[in-house]
Formats: structure tokens, sequence, C-alpha cells
């Protein structure tokens, strides 16, 4: 199916109305694309600033139908489409990516998990589990205390929880959700190995970073992993790239890792653009949403190199004052105007993620002052003492 918008160039589908969708309709802008995007709400961040927004549900086929029939290629802002849903777009000539086959690794833990292992990828010890006979014989293997994940549908800590005994573990167990049990593994700290691949086979990465988590959301990316040797970084970013190929993904990838005294163990992948990216919209050449835009086009990657030696990306979360944003903008950019702020547009809550700032520059320490500092300011509107 070709669909072409102006100039004669592809309109590209993204399902899901997120920030994703936002940042993905900015770098849309600027290669002449057209980006359509299916929303649940009128009010969704992308639907708030992007043209070709239609309205429907991502669990209906009949809507992602209608949907794809005026795009050349459907891509994904999250992973909560069903895959026999995917399956059936694509048994119709419709050209998805990922594909639900590939997504499925980035939907269901237990799935990834059982492939990677396969693989021989290093993964957490983990076991799914349904009942507590099955629980006590795994934290007899490995012992307490245990991560508990849901197998789909978990995301910012939601649908994780750490039990340190069966009693802790009670309610989870009996929620009825599929669940996978993990080894609470000791870490020194988490990073993201991020990467692109095209159906032809090209694929580019960006340097390996450091994601800082706060009660299950990350706060803060910083670029490069700082203190991460070279063969290390090299080790992740092969990683990431050999997981590229051989779950056949197109689009951008996401490799989150854990760092421990015995080496990399592969926590979670996201096939979409993701947050621990975001900084490559001022400190790559190119972004990880024009990336994601030229790989599922299939049209060659772009460079991937840093525009600084240090690139530190702050999460704005919400706070208790939802107001006042025009007027902490405009003091912000005042005292540092060389932060970028990207706001997303979205209803505040506290703890929400609604936004990101960006600060880049040669002096590490200095960088993350002035990232943190600044999505600190917008949250409360507060400077530090």
């Amino acid at each position: 199916m070709t669909v072409r918008g102006a100039m004669g160039l592809p309109v590209v589908g993204m399902v899901g109305g997120g920030q994703l969708s936002r940042m993905t309709h900015q770098a849309a802008i600027a290669l002449g694309l057209s980006l359509r995007v299916l929303a649940d709400k009128t009010h969704d961040s992308a639907a708030l600033v992007a043209n070709g927004v239609e309205i429907g549900d991502h669990t209906s086929l009949e809507d992602l139908q209608s949907f794809a029939a005026g795009c050349e290629v459907v891509t994904f802002d999250h992973e909560h489409v069903p895959g026999g849903l995917i399956e059936a777009l694509e048994a119709e000539g419709t050209k998805v990516y990922p594909s639900a086959a590939a997504l499925r690794h980035a939907q269901d833990k237990i799935v990834m998990r059982e492939r990677l292992s396969g693989l021989g990828v290093p993964v957490p010890p983990f076991c799914p589990v349904a009942t507590a006979e099955q629980l006590a014989g795994f934290a007899k293997h490995v012992g307490w205390p245990l991560v508990l994940k849901a197998a789909t549908g978990g995301y910012d800590g939601k649908g994780v929880w750490v039990v340190g005994s069966m009693a802790d573990a009670e309610e989870v167990l009996s929620s009825g959700l599929r669940l996978v049990a993990e080894q609470f593994v000791p870490l020194q700290r988490e990073l993201a190995a991020v990467v692109a691949r095209s159906p032809y086979g090209q694929a580019a990465a960006w340097p390996v970073v450091e994601t800082v988590q706060s009660a299950g959301i990350c706060v803060e990316v910083v670029a490069p992993a700082p203190g991460l040797s070279e063969d290390r970084a090299l080790e992740a970013q092969g990683l990431a790239l050999r997981l590229a190929d051989e779950l056949d993904v197109v689009g951008v990838l996401a490799v989150e890792l854990f760092e421990t005294a015995d080496g990399l163990l592969v926590n979670e992948l996201a096939m979409r653009p993701h947050n621990s990216a975001h900084w490559t919209i001022e400190g790559a050449r190119t972004s990880q949403f024009e990336q994601h835009l030229r790989a599922v086009l299939d049209y060659p990657l772009g460079a991937t190199l840093m525009t600084a030696p240090w690139v530190v990306m702050a999460n704005v979360l919400g706070g208790d004052d939802a107001d006042g944003f025009d007027e902490r903008l405009h003091m912000l950019f005042a005292h540092d105007p060389a932060l970028k702020v990207h706001l997303y547009g979205k209803e505040v809550r506290p703890g929400r993620k609604i936004g990101h700032v960006t600060a880049l520059g040669d002096d590490l320490d200095d960088v993350r002052r002035r990232a943190r500092e600044g999505a600190d300011y917008l949250k409360d509107g507060q400077w530090p003492s």
C-alpha cells in the first residue's frame, strides 16, 4: 500500500498519542513527512499539536484498520496494542514496524526472558509463578528478597513489587495477574543501550547511557555513562545490536541493563523511542525520533555522534502546584538560556512525567547540576538554596 502526503513523501502512522508521538511529530516536520496519530483522547499529548490525529481505541481492530488505511507504515509509541490485532493488520498487507513477532518480546516479560535465555543473553534468574508453592520453590533456590513483575502491562515502576517474604507476596499472588519472579539483583547502576535498525538490516547505536531511577521512575539520564570502560560500552552496544537483529526489530530498540559486579544483565526491552534517549534531540546528530522514522521507512540511518562531551537529561515530574508554568519558563530561560526544555502538554499530577530538561557541556558536574536544577524548578518553582 502506498500512501503519500505532501511532496509525495510517505505518511507514517503512530499508534498512541503520548509524548513519544508528540516528539516524533516534531522530527517528522523537519523531514517533510506527514505523521498521523491514533490517540485515545483529544487532549492526549500528541493530539494537542499534530494535524493528522484520529481518535480511536488501540484495542479495536476496526479502529486500527481505519487508521492504517491512511498510512504507508504503522508504528507505535507504546506496547499495549494486542499482538493478535497487529497480526491481523499484517495479514491484510499493512506494513507494521516493529512486527507483532518482534514486539511480543517487549510486551511479555516471560516471553522475553525465555527467548533471551535461549539465545544465551544474560538475564536475572527468573521463574514464571502462579502459586505460593511455585514462588516458595524459586525463593529456596535464589533466596529472599525477590522481585515480582506483572508479565504484561507494567511501566514506570507499576507492576513491580519487591517482596521479602511469602507474607509480602500474598496480595500480589492473589491478584490474578500473570507473574514472573526474579532474583533481587545487587546492581552497581542501571545503563541503557539504544540502537535502531531498518528493514534492510542497517543498524546504528548511540553511546551507552547511565539511567538514574527514583521510586521506579527514571529521573536522570547521563550520556555517555560516566566511568564506563570502552570494553563494557562496546559489549552493551554489541548486545543491543545483536538483539535487534535476532528479534528482527525495525525501529528504535532500547535495552535496559543492570551493571553488576559480575557483568551486564538485560532487564527490559522497549521497541520504540524511549525515555533513556530523549537526550538525543539536542545531544546527538540524529535524534532517536528522526532515526525511528528513518528506520520504519527504510531510509539510510543518520549519524549518532554526540554534539557535546556530556549531555544530561532530567525528567520534569509533576508537583503539587499545577499552575505557574508560564512564569517558571520565563525565569528558567533567564537564569540559564542554554537549557533546552520539552514540556508534553500533559495534565499535571504528582510524580507524573510532564517534560524533560536537557543540558550540554564540557564539565559533567556542572551539566548535571544545571539539568537537575532546571527540572526541579519547573516542578515546584523553587531554586535550590
